[in-house]
């Protein structure tokens, strides 16, 4: 499916909101993250927060970024999209996907990597998501490619996970299970569907060990990249270890995928929020920005645009800034990878 453009994205026909809803959804989100509690109302009301963000910004990322919603480490002389797909088909890979399995994709958006690692593996693939937009639009790409028959969606939350006990041979989530207010509990949770021996792998969202929490622009870094993604907190990457550890999967590797630890021509994952100037990469540089921003402002105040559609681009371009100068920091990464294993006696 081709990229939307921006009208199309602010005046979709497609949209399970009207105008009025799209401003209430806004008001609720931004309330999410007022006072000195807001952490503990995110945790509260994560399902209501994910929910609000996605019907927001789901048209939006689109547009910007396509069907794979995240990052990925990427080469000199890789194209942005080619980094996306090696990053799928290296958790393929790593699951040791094959056709036959039936395999689990939390949190799986529009389902674009569902769609990657389906057409790679041949591995039947349920992609679970608790956003009925997102399913929605999932179904219909699905459904265009050819993939019916072998893949599907569940609406359901991944901490309460609609089906018995060692359903799947596989479990993926790509960095969506940072939405999560318990990640032991959601991961026990992935642990229980799993067959004896199955694995999970994912990409999670994560401090480094180099965030400083005194330090203030570190916090208000955090701070902005978990209001511009609709997160109730971000973890540590040992956070998340323990936390695999704690729901009684055994760790086989874990690891960031940036920062140095591969090729020395990898180029900086927050290069694509940066921008390029090149065909694809236009609408992320300041001067893409500008020109989407104003277009959207134009659009809203004629009535074209949902008032509250101008206050979502500036929210995402804000934390575009806060991802990219927590990169340059190395204080946040996208990309801690994880691979373990539900034990044969679970």
């Amino acid at each position: 499916m081709s990229t939307p453009s921006i009208f199309q994205v602010v005046n979709n026909s497609e949209t399970i909101m009207t105008k009025e809803e799209v401003k209430k959804e806004v008001e609720e989100y931004d309330n999410l993250f007022q006072g000195e509690d807001s952490s503990s109302k995110r945790k509260e009301n994560y399902v209501t927060m994910v929910n609000n963000f996605y019907d927001l910004v789901t048209d939006f990322y689109e547009y910007g970024w396509g069907e794979s919603f995240h990052f990925a480490n990427r080469f000199q002389g890789e194209s942005f999209r080619e980094s996306i797909l090696r990053s799928e088909h290296f958790l393929a890979l790593k699951l040791s996907l094959k056709e036959g399995q039936k395999v689990l994709d939390i949190g799986c958006g529009v389902g674009g990597p569902l769609r990657n690692i389906a057409k790679f593996s041949g591995a039947s693939i349920t992609g679970l998501n608790n956003n009925a937009y997102q399913i929605k639009r999932g179904t219909k790409q699905t459904n265009s490619a050819g993939l019916g028959n072998t893949c599907d969606f569940m609406k359901a939350d991944f901490m309460n996970i609609p089906v018995p006990e060692g359903t799947y041979d596989a479990a993926y989530a790509i960095e969506s299970t940072c939405h999560s207010p318990d990640k032991a509990k959601t991961f026990r949770e992935v642990l229980r569907t799993l067959k004896p021996g199955g694995l999970f792998a994912g990409y999670e969202w994560c401090m480094t060990t180099k965030y400083n929490p005194k330090n203030a622009e570190h916090q208000q870094i955090k701070f902005g990249i978990e209001i511009g993604n609709g997160l109730p907190d971000i973890a540590s990457e040992q956070d998340v270890v323990d936390a695999l550890k704690e729901a009684g999967f055994e760790v086989i590797e874990a690891k960031d995928m940036h920062g140095g630890m591969h090729s020395p021509k990898e180029l900086p994952w927050y290069l694509s929020l940066s921008g390029e100037y090149t065909l694809t990469g236009f609408r992320h540089t300041p001067a893409g920005m500008k020109v989407t921003h104003t277009m959207v402002t134009a659009l809203e105040k004629i009535g074209l645009a949902p008032t509250g559609t101008t206050r979502v681009h500036d929210m995402l371009h804000k934390t575009a800034i806060d991802l990219v100068r927590s990169g340059q920091l190395e204080i946040f990464t996208p990309d801690f990878f994880f691979l373990a294993r539900k034990p044969l006696n679970a």
